[in-house]
């Protein structure tokens, strides 16, 4: 076997690569997206028209809603963002698996007394529930078990308020495997047919920090995101990984070997429209991120977020592709910085965006900036079909 390295020119969207990908999506691109929040699940549930091999990897930082709920009860990392993602590459045809999806999606009552909200889990785990009654075995065995490793592990005053059911079956299976989510996710992939590959970038259990410009620090995702709390007044200057206390070294978190491997075989890497840096640069901090990017030669482009970020309040757009190239080119360590455009090839943005921010972006970093027709009927949101339509084409 041999390898070679090809370029090429091509059309954006290459209609031929479009209407490869269609027909065959078994045997479509290995998109790779660094990615979290909610953010890209629209373009995910397109994605799956296009290619099942698409591999995502999420951050398990979130410490926020009913997630954070889970952190601080069990000790874990996040999971709302992971199965999330997973309900939206499922098979939503009656060919997949429609009534363990309708109870992975579901959640419980915000305004429910605990009693009774405990009592309809107690429910489910004992199959009494219609979503659980509704489900074939084995699966509705293996569901169960996971419910039972649930409410084993439970206080008797725990939250259910507003609870994802598919959160609580998450973190069941996490419990019941030696404290594990790589074998719950790959399991709960199989149960509703995912047509992709979700995995946290890594198994543990951390918060998200960043340094303000006027030297502050600020730690936890929900403190930094401005949806739960009020947003930061003060730019962002960096992201890092703590422990909740102190900030940790970014060798203490490597990349597992798992994602290394996801990285090495993906055709193309996007970074995804999402918050900068609680749903995008927190993917990239784990030591061995940035060896793995700038090793894969392989198309690697930045899809910015249409809408107001709060995270990027004073952000132009050369300064959030340089949030994304800093904790790269740290990992790459070294006196002489990789080329920029080694770790991100091209920035894709909406034809509406300012000429001038494009041209800034490559008379700073080098990196090529396309302006496309990519938003859809709200300026603030991209289309799915014209986002995916493209990145299907740079394989």
């Amino acid at each position: 076997m041999a390898r070679i390295r090809i370029e090429r020119e091509i059309t954006l969207p290459d209609s031929l690569r479009v209407a490869r990908a269609l027909s065959a999506p078994h045997l479509g691109p290995r998109l790779l997206f660094f990615s979290g929040g909610s953010a890209l699940n629209g373009i995910s549930r397109e994605l799956k028209r296009y290619t099942f091999n698409s591999t995502h990897l999420i951050t398990p930082f979130d410490s926020g809603g009913s997630s954070q709920i889970l952190r601080a009860t069990f000790d874990m990392p996040a999971v709302g963002d992971l199965r999330s993602r997973l309900m939206a590459l499922a098979d939503e045809t009656v060919l997949g698996q429609p009534d363990i999806y309708a109870l992975f999606s579901h959640r419980l009552p915000r305004d429910g007394g605990q009693k009774a909200l405990a009592g309809q889990v107690r429910a489910m785990t004992d199959g009494k529930h219609p979503l659980v009654k509704a489900i074939g075995r084995p699966m509705r065995s293996l569901i169960q078990s996971f419910l039972q490793q649930f409410t084993d592990h439970a206080p008797a005053d725990f939250d259910y308020r507003n609870a994802s059911v598919g959160n609580l079956i998450i973190a069941g299976g996490y419990l019941g495997n030696d404290r594990a989510l790589e074998p719950v996710l790959f399991l709960m992939s199989k149960m509703v047919d995912v047509r992709g590959t979700v995995r946290s970038v890594v198994d543990a259990n951390l918060q998200l920090g960043v340094e303000l410009a006027d030297g502050r620090r600020v730690i936890g995702q929900r403190q930094i995101t401005g949806k739960e709390v009020a947003p930061l007044a003060t730019p962002i200057r960096r992201a890092f990984l703590s422990d909740g206390q102190r900030e940790l070294a970014p060798g203490d978190i490597p990349l597992p070997k798992r994602s290394r491997r996801l990285i090495g075989q993906s055709d193309v890497i996007c970074y995804s429209p999402g918050s900068l840096y609680s749903s995008v640069v927190a993917n990239l901090l784990p030591a061995g991120v940035g060896r793995a990017v700038a090793d894969r030669p392989v198309p690697k482009v930045y899809l910015p977020s249409l809408g107001p970020d709060p995270e990027a309040r004073g952000h132009d757009l050369a300064d959030q592709v340089a949030a994304l190239l800093a904790p790269l080119q740290a990992d790459l360590g070294g006196d002489t910085p990789l080329p920029a455009h080694r770790l991100v090839s091209h920035v894709l943005c909406d034809s509406s965006t300012d000429p001038a921010l494009c041209a800034a972006v490559t008379a700073r970093h080098g990196i090529p900036c396309l302006r496309l027709p990519l938003a859809g009927d709200r300026p603030d949101r991209y289309d799915p079909r014209r986002v995916c339509e493209v990145l299907v084409s740079l394989d």
